[in-house]
């Protein structure tokens, strides 16, 4: 039985010299530090983009529990386009990158306001600041949970960083790894794509398929799929220890 857990590793985030503040709405729980308080302007933005996704949902009821692909939708809202055509070839349905997308649309506007933001919506960041960033990698139950992360520098920025699990947190996914955390300059895919990673891992033996199949994903710059005290890596990544 996949076990919740509670945020407690946003207790062991330092966003230095940036402002850290909570914001919920719903379900959409986000933690944000960004260069001032922005409090009020990430609820406007995550109303209005619930909104959005909500209305879509109430006439197209499919949406929200399709676990495959969906049909292309010209006329559906920007945050619901995106994810659809960021989950369309990775079979998944479009509701598995709802964290990232969620992540990615409020990060982005936030950047018309700063010029640093951090959003972390349930493991999923968008990430922005101008200095390097080390991104830890929790793992639940793993002993290698806590002991490692990436390191970002500035140049490769604006980035997403968003993981799934099998194992921890409410999100569904049909395997059973710890974790599978993946980079792409966009959250919506990363998110998506962890998830379509994650339903494939069931034992380590598994952690090799996931990192080449995670190869062949356009958009996927590199990740990391953890099961125990077992460990995959890949692509264009800088690990470094904690």
């Amino acid at each position: 039985m996949k076990k919740y857990e509670r945020r407690t590793y946003r207790k062991r985030a330092h966003a230095k010299d940036l402002i850290s503040f909570h914001v919920r709405v719903k379900e959409t729980d986000l933690w944000v530090s960004a260069a001032s308080d922005l409090r009020k302007e990430v609820e406007g933005l995550v109303i209005d983009q619930r909104y959005q996704l909500e209305k879509y949902i109430q006439s197209h009821p499919d949406f929200l529990t399709t676990l495959r692909p969906y049909p292309i939708d010209i006329y559906a809202p920007p945050i619901v386009r995106e994810m659809i055509r960021q989950t369309r070839d990775i079979d998944v349905g479009p509701m598995a990158a709802v964290a990232g997308a969620m992540a990615q649309f409020v990060g982005s506007r936030l950047l018309g306001m700063t010029d640093q933001v951090i959003i972390e919506n349930g493991g999923d960041i968008f990430l922005k600041v101008n200095r390097q960033a080390t991104v830890s990698l929790f793992a639940g139950d793993s002993p290698i949970s806590g002991k490692l992360g990436f390191l970002v520098n500035p140049d490769r920025m604006p980035l997403g960083i968003c993981s799934s699990s099998g194992t921890v947190g409410h999100s569904l996914s049909m395997g059973s790894a710890d974790v599978i955390c993946l980079i792409s300059k966009s959250a919506i895919r990363a998110d998506g794509a962890a998830t379509a990673l994650g339903n494939r891992i069931r034992t380590k033996s598994d952690l090799k398929k996931a990192a080449e199949l995670a190869g062949n994903i356009e958009g996927i710059l590199g990740g990391v799929a953890i099961l125990g005290d077992r460990m995959a890596s890949w692509g264009d990544i800088e690990l470094v220890g904690l």
